[in-house]
């Protein structure tokens, strides 16, 4: 669809100006284009060899020397025309991203030691020998006294009859003992240092 009133027309090589529908005769539609360059030279183009641009503009496809045969001389119909440009201002927001500054992060590991007293355990065995010497019907089998726990030792001794005599007893015991051993740990810890910088850095 042609343009409906005054546009902006540019083109190769950087040359603008602007334009508007222009018909020749009574029998002509707005499929021309009057186009006045900023040097002020006039051109009649076709509306089909425009193309839109996303701002709105149009843009045609020619330098100013492949314009020649396009120029209107003064004396024809199309020159006698004023083009007088309309021009309306729009907005045009855009953002940006601009780097303010810039952030610098170093990790160092520091060393430390600490002392670690954690309490082990170990299991000592505690024998005691009581003597017995009693005679017994049978062997006699291990007990428990509390912690304690009796192994009966037996022996046979020579009589005029054999006898079972309980020779000793062994009382085993078990405690628990706690003993320390101090050891130096070497422990890592990380900080981080955090540096601001300048944009141009």
């Amino acid at each position: 669809m042609p343009p409906s009133g005054s546009i902006i027309v540019h083109g190769k090589e950087g040359w603008r100006g602007t334009g508007v529908p222009v018909p020749l005769s009574s029998q002509s539609d707005d499929s021309q284009i009057l186009v006045q360059l900023d040097t002020g030279e006039q051109l009649l183009v076709s509306a089909e060899a425009l193309v839109q641009q996303q701002d709105g503009s149009y843009y045609l496809p020619l330098t100013l020397t492949e314009l020649e045969s396009y120029r209107l001389r003064p004396h024809s119909e199309a020159a006698k025309t004023t083009v007088i440009p309309v021009i309306e201002e729009e907005l045009d927001v855009q953002k940006r991203v601009v780097e303010t500054g810039k952030v610098r992060v170093t990790k160092g590991v520091h060393e430390h030691k600490t002392l670690v007293d954690e309490p082990l355990f170990r299991d000592e065995v505690e024998v005691e020998r009581v003597l017995i010497d009693r005679v017994v019907d049978g062997p006699v089998p291990v007990r428990y006294e509390d912690d304690t726990m009796i192994v009966p030792i037996m022996e046979e001794v020579l009589v005029i009859e054999k006898r079972l005599v309980l020779k000793e007893e062994l009382r085993i015991r078990k405690r628990r003992v706690e003993t320390h051993q101090p050891q130096q740990v070497t422990l890592h810890r990380e900080e981080a240092h955090i540096e601001y910088l300048k944009p141009d850095e």
